[in-house]
């Protein structure tokens, strides 16, 4: 019986790959030595899977930033902006597209599907040129090929591809990008051409979108890709993978009938209708199915006698010879080794399988499923399985009854937006365009030691407020000078937003090193939910209270909403997701009310999202003021309230993107604003960045915060005399 993973993480169980870009961009080390601890992260993970017994071991999954720009590379689809002339795409146009540069703005970045990892958005038109201009997946296929280490190189599927693109700038938004279909297909069967001669004997495209609510149309243009592939793809067995959730009936119709393929791989953790739909409509014979039994999006233990049954079910469909053990998704989603937390509790650490523990479940499924099962493996996995249902640290039945308690009238509030607003601009008498940031400030290597020695009792608690406080003193008074309006404490006592809040709540847990990959060279170690949740203590109010004992200006409280801090951990799976959440929300819910009584504003803020889809969702939630990435993605967030929604709360879309080291200019910063008030009303407007400003440098923070004091500051004197 085979065995497959569909993806593996990159950045190496020591986030090895993040220091190296890092050190790369900031000129201290050559793109050799990038490239060598990249070739090095690569060898060691195809190693690893062979070793484990895989058959099926992906390539082409590794990336130096992330997998749909190294797509866009591979198909030359470079926007005008950043000068490509042609050839082999190298580091510095990539990480332009990418990153910015001095000159020119990054791509749109949002997220893949609906997990934390981010892309890069691609950018096309009706005059993009398209060439075969990063032969990335044949030399990664070569490399393992000279390892001794047969692999299935990864595409993302060309119609996927195209879904998630969006109209360049200058392009009439109605434009579609899927009309490029026949564009790309050629560069596509260049590639696949080139595999085919090196040997590959496999080939994985990946279409998560075909678990997307799709038109017809759409679908019918993975009928139109295949087939037109079909002459350049034999000779080679095609695999198409699906991830993320339930493939819809009609696309099940459609992909389970494309010509030329040879297995489809279908999420069975979070497609649970799809197993239904399986074993209802059948499955074609003589394809394989991949399916998708080991979560790769969470870390809990896979429980491998329901999955092994699960397996038996649909090897009774499919046969035999046909059923391959896989992965959900990639395992990019989840922590490397579990081997690496040395820390962690003994018994939670038993419930608990990161990347290495899941590619040996896989294998030890495939091989339970040929009849070699490994007894003691399993026996272990089934033990560890009921300690964790009759634990008593999971249940807290005071926190059970509190969520279970919850009416409808507790998830509104009580006056209207329009009350609260008229109130506390009586108290706060801001400006119109009243400027502020998002929360955090620039992380030092100063601030990450005292956060280190602290956590390691190298220094007392003494003098770690010492040091924080000379820290708020810093940002406060630096936000003063800069003449910003409502300020914010830097979060200087944060190293992640969720892993701060998680450390103060119940039911919560930690690892040392269970890094996952956000975007770029940004990691973040999800928290791991395994228990109810509650507060015990107040969490953030000292510091807040600190910051505000610093200035007479109005001081805003950082808290990680609920939806955050359930999203950006590693969640129980024990019971329904809203329950976990609602519990997280009555522990806030606490924290906001001790800040309100020390008289902290609180405003909300979300980015890199498909804002669009869910403004009616963003009206509902009734925040006094919402901050939300806008210049990123390009102003799309805009076009909204062109199209007549009415928002009546504070609203401050950002006016220039922190995840660039580009500063803007004062009249570009302006020329955003402007755009804001043509489709927004002036009194609820706000100015502030896209985000948070903990990844950037001072150097790069103070002169683009005093453009955009100096911008919004331009701007009300062109408003008062215009009345």
């Amino acid at each position: 019986m085979a065995s497959h993973i569909v993806g593996y993480p990159r950045m190496g169980p020591k986030r090895e790959l993040k220091f190296a870009l890092e050190s790369f961009w900031d000129g201290k080390s050559s793109a050799d030595d990038l490239q060598k601890v990249a070739t090095d992260l690569r060898c060691s993970i195809w190693k690893q899977m062979a070793d484990a017994g895989i058959k099926y071991i992906p390539s082409n999954t590794f990336s130096y930033y992330d997998q749909v720009l190294d797509t866009t590379a591979m198909l030359g689809a470079v926007p005008e902006r950043y000068n490509y002339t042609g050839a082999e795409i190298g580091f510095d146009i990539y990480f332009s597209m990418a990153r910015g540069n001095a000159s020119v703005p990054a791509m749109e970045m949002t997220k893949w599907f609906d997990t934390n990892y981010h892309f890069i958005v691609p950018e096309l038109g009706p005059n993009t040129k398209f060439t075969y201009s990063s032969h990335k997946a044949v030399s990664e296929y070569k490399e393992a090929k000279a390892l001794g280490i047969e692999t299935v190189p990864v595409l993302i599927g060309p119609v996927t591809y195209l879904l998630l693109s969006k109209p360049a700038k200058g392009v009439e938004k109605t434009f579609s990008p899927l009309s490029l279909l026949g564009n790309i297909l050629p560069i596509y069967k260049e590639v696949t051409a080139e595999l085919k001669a090196a040997g590959a004997s496999w080939i994985q495209f990946d279409e998560p979108t075909l678990v997307m609510d799709l038109e017809s149309h759409q679908l019918e243009a993975f009928t139109k890709a295949y087939t037109e592939l079909e002459s350049s793809l034999s000779g080679l067995n095609v695999l198409i993978e699906t991830y993320f959730a339930d493939v819809p009936a009609e696309a099940y119709k459609t992909i389970t009938a494309l010509k030329g393929i040879s297995g489809v791989g279908l999420d069975l953790i979070r497609g649970t209708k799809t197993l239904d739909l399986v074993k209802s409509a059948g499955f074609p014979a003589g394809k394989y199915l991949f399916a998708g039994v080991v979560d790769g999006r969470n870390i809990w233990a896979n429980d491998l006698a329901s999955s092994l049954s699960t397996l038996q079910a649909l090897e009774a469909i499919v046969g035999k010879d046909k059923l391959v053990v896989s992965t959900s998704c990639s395992l990019m989603h989840t922590a490397v080794d579990l081997v690496n937390e040395t820390k962690l509790d003994s018994e939670i650490k038993s419930w608990l399988a990161f990347a290495a523990q899941k590619v040996v479940e896989v294998n030890a499924l495939a091989k339970a499923l040929a009849g070699q099962k490994d007894e003691a493996f399993f026996s272990a996995n089934a033990a560890a399985q009921s300690s964790r249902k009759s634990s008593p640290r999971v249940t807290n039945e005071e926190v059970q009854k509190a969520a279970a308690a919850l009416k409808g009238s507790d998830h509104r509030r009580v006056t209207n937006v329009s009350a609260r607003l008229d109130a506390q601009q009586k108290k706060l008498n801001l400006p119109i365009l009243p400027t502020t940031t998002i929360g955090s400030f620039p992380q030092t290597m100063d601030l990450r030691r005292v956060r280190r020695e602290y956590k390691a009792n190298k220094i007392s608690e003494e003098e770690y407020v010492k040091a924080i406080k000379e820290e708020i003193s810093k940002v406060v008074k630096l936000q003063e000078e800069l003449d910003i309006d409502v300020l914010v404490h830097g979060e200087p006592e944060r190293n992640d937003m969720v892993e701060y809040f998680g450390e103060q709540l119940s039911g919560f847990a930690f690892t040392v090193n269970g890094w996952v990959q956000s975007y770029g060279s940004r990691c973040v170690k999800p928290p791991i939910i395994y228990g109810d949740v509650s507060r015990p203590k107040a969490m953030t109010v000292f510091w807040s209270k600190m910051a505000q004992s610093m200035t007479a200006r109005p001081m805003k409280g950082m808290l990680t909403g609920p939806v955050t801090i359930l999203n950006w951990s590693f969640v129980r799976n024990d019971q329904p997701r809203f329950e976990t959440c609602y519990q997280i929300a009555l522990a806030i819910k606490k924290e906001v009310e001790d800040l309100e009584a020390a008289g902290i504003q609180i405003h909300t803020h979300m980015c890199y999202s498909n804002f669009n889809d869910i403004i009616h969702s963003i009206i509902d939630m009734d925040a006094d003021v919402i901050t939300i990435e806008n210049s990123r993605s390009d102003e799309k967030l805009l076009s909204v309230f062109r199209e007549g929604v009415k928002y009546g709360a504070g609203i401050g879309p950002g006016v220039y993107d922190i995840h660039s080291p580009r500063i803007p200019s004062t009249e570009e910063i302006a020329d955003r604003i402007n755009k804001m008030l043509a489709v927004l009303e002036t009194n609820i407007l706000w100015v502030n960045p896209d985000c948070g400003l903990k990844t950037r440098k001072y150097g790069e923070v103070k002169p683009a915060l005093t453009n955009m004091v100096s911008a919004a500051k331009l701007l009300r004197t062109q408003l008062a005399s215009t009345k």
